[in-house]
């Protein structure tokens, strides 16, 4: 792979995203009424309170669909140009939700589910294996092994935008995401693939410079939901051509949304609430509650926003480093999994004991959990 096409490749897939969010920002007032709801600031897991167009998915998608037809005509073992497809059902349905057309969330995870359909039929690939035995055996009947990877290829799209809660957190999470992966499809000696994961970063950093740190625009449910459909399938195919990876060393690359989204469950069906009801207790949302009753006060959003990312952002990059580490080792990585879900764990508790013992009850302090829908930021 020359360096000089490397490069033309990571300089159009970020050129196309910073220009066309950078567009969608400088003529908002030709399309705000459309591209930002009237209650998105109402919403129970708003972390914003400005009018903000919510549309960025727009300028990453687009910039994907460039760099991926790009690279399957300059390299004849790129992932195929048809692969394009399948971004088409998850991306119209995150669309029409951010345009106010509320599309609910089993709809948009079917959607989901449809362009993971569509992937399956295009590449002709699944979830080749999961390093545990028993499942393992179950994955080599393809009925079985197709239905698994849809369903965690959809349960990637939504933990994505569920992590879309701070300006930077979702983009940059998926540059972490897509860089690691990139390292060890290099790792494995798949260039192609690290050539593609990394054009799929430079095209998410397009985007992030324009939403961080004052969120000028917002991934919407479009980009979010995209974001995870690529990332998710690249680790798909990453396993199908890499056989020595192991998938426990992919979870610990995808922790961070992983985890976080797992917990929401948890904690919702433990309240005795719908698992897709809203709340103001993930992670990231605790965290930048914290700053501003603790530190900064609540008149101090756009400071406190920006500031609880830079915070999370190293404890997303520690579990998906490990990943990169131990691509190849089952048996670590299980283990290194396991310490990361225990420390992901022991961290949200302490964080709301000390949230508490500062005199405030958090729960009453974040308000209701009346079901809303969702903000520029989802959560």
């Amino acid at each position: 792979m020359p360096q000089s096409i490397a490069l033309w490749d990571l300089g159009l897939a970020f050129g196309v995203s910073f220009l066309i969010c950078g567009f969608l920002i400088l003529s908002r007032s030709w399309h705000l009424k459309l591209t930002m709801r009237r209650d998105d600031g109402r919403a129970v897991q708003a972390a914003h309170s400005q009018p903000t167009p919510r549309v960025g998915g727009v300028g990453i998608v687009a910039a994907c669909i460039v760099s991926l037809i790009g690279l399957g005509v300059e390299r004849t073992d790129a992932v195929t140009p048809l692969f394009v497809l399948s971004l088409m059902p998850v991306f119209l349905a995150g669309l029409l939700e951010d345009l106010g057309f509320r599309v609910r969330p089993r709809e948009r995870l079917f959607a989901a589910a449809l362009s993971s359909a569509v992937a399956v039929a295009v590449l002709q690939m699944w979830v080749p294996r999961a390093d545990v035995p028993g499942i393992d055996w179950l994955l080599n009947f393809t009925p079985l092994a197709v239905t698994f990877t849809l369903f965690a290829t959809s349960g990637i799209c939504n933990a994505f935008n569920l992590i879309d809660g701070l300006n930077g957190l979702a983009s940059a999470t998926a540059i972490i995401v897509a860089s690691c992966l990139a390292a060890v499809a290099f790792q494995a000696g798949d260039i192609s693939l690290a050539e593609t994961a990394m054009v799929l970063s430079a095209a998410f950093a397009g985007f992030l410079v324009l939403n961080f740190p004052l969120g000028k625009i917002f991934l919407g449910d479009a980009g979010a939901y995209t974001i995870g459909h690529l990332l998710s399938w690249l680790a798909v195919i990453i396993m199908v051509r890499v056989p020595d990876v192991t998938p426990w060393a992919i979870i610990l690359i995808f922790f961070w949304p992983v985890a976080d989204t797992l917990l929401a469950i948890y904690r919702r069906r433990v309240g005795g609430r719908p698992a897709g009801a809203p709340d103001r207790l993930h992670f990231h949302q605790l965290v930048m509650r914290g700053l501003e009753i603790t530190l900064l006060g609540r008149r101090r959003r756009q400071l406190a926003n920006p500031l609880a990312t830079l915070i999370i952002l190293p404890l997303a990059i520690m579990p998906a480093l490990a990943g990169v580490a131990l691509w190849d080792k089952p048996f670590a990585a299980f283990l290194a999994l396991s310490a990361s879900a225990a420390a992901f764990s022991l961290t949200y508790a302490l964080a709301l004991r000390v949230s508490c013992r500062r005199g405030r009850n958090l729960l009453a302090a974040f308000g209701s959990y009346e079901p809303s829908y969702s903000s520029g930021h989802r959560a």
